[in-house]
């Protein structure tokens, strides 16, 4: 048996101390190998928690607001759940070991082919990626029990709270008017209206329309 690499158990027990208390969501963390979707050039902080630059001028966010998110989501192994912003598939991959099945938009062409890799390298086979524009969600699959987005929406984007079911929980950063970015969870009540609760301040690359097929 390969023993517990050190460095992995050292961002746990820091994500824990910080918050992170869902057992199943710092067990996720801890089965994936963050270090491999971090460029090389960065792998000496890939187990440490702070956000690190990737291709296309995106990052790969920060461990603890990954756990924070996904934690927030309150995922379970029925969800269907709606990911924008695949990046380099780091959120998507923890997603994938807590969910049913993991749909994931990515704008960018070069990020999209790197993550849908990195999934086949671990065997996540319960994850669909997409090329796409995310701001418009991914309506022929939905409704979706959760959505999470991992960039900063300018005004609460209705339009992919729109695919939420009824009871489903969406996690995203939203503009604020203090020129910030405020990390807000949505909670769609049986009657069809939206409760929303702001969290902390957060700090994403914008969220952008359209799909860049350049890179």
């Amino acid at each position: 048996m390969t023993a517990p690499d050190p460095r992995v158990i050292q961002l746990v027990m820091s994500l824990r101390g910080s918050g992170v208390t869902d057992r199943l969501v710092l067990a996720a963390i801890e089965r994936t190998p963050r270090d491999i979707f971090v460029p090389d050039r960065f792998l000496d902080h890939a187990f440490d928690d702070r956000a690190l630059p990737i291709d296309c001028g995106q990052t790969i966010s920060q461990p603890l607001i990954v756990g924070l998110m996904t934690q927030l989501l309150q995922v379970d192994d029925r969800c269907k759940v709606l990911e924008i912003g695949t990046g380099s598939g780091y959120q998507a991959a923890i997603l994938a070991r807590l969910a049913r099945r993991v749909y994931t938009i990515e704008r960018y062409r070069t990020l999209a082919k790197e993550a849908e890799a990195r999934f086949a390298a671990l065997r996540l086979t319960n994850i669909t990626p997409r090329i796409g524009d995310g701001t418009k969600g991914w309506p022929e699959q939905a409704p979706f029990d959760r959505i999470i987005v991992t960039a900063g929406a300018p005004v609460r984007p209705d339009t992919l709270l729109a695919q939420l079911k009824p009871g489903g929980i969406a996690v995203i950063p939203v503009n604020n008017d203090r020129g910030s970015q405020t990390l807000v969870r949505y909670i769609k009540t049986d009657s069809d209206t939206l409760d929303e609760e702001a969290v902390m301040d957060v700090r994403f690359v914008p969220l952008v329309e359209g799909e860049t097929k350049a890179l």
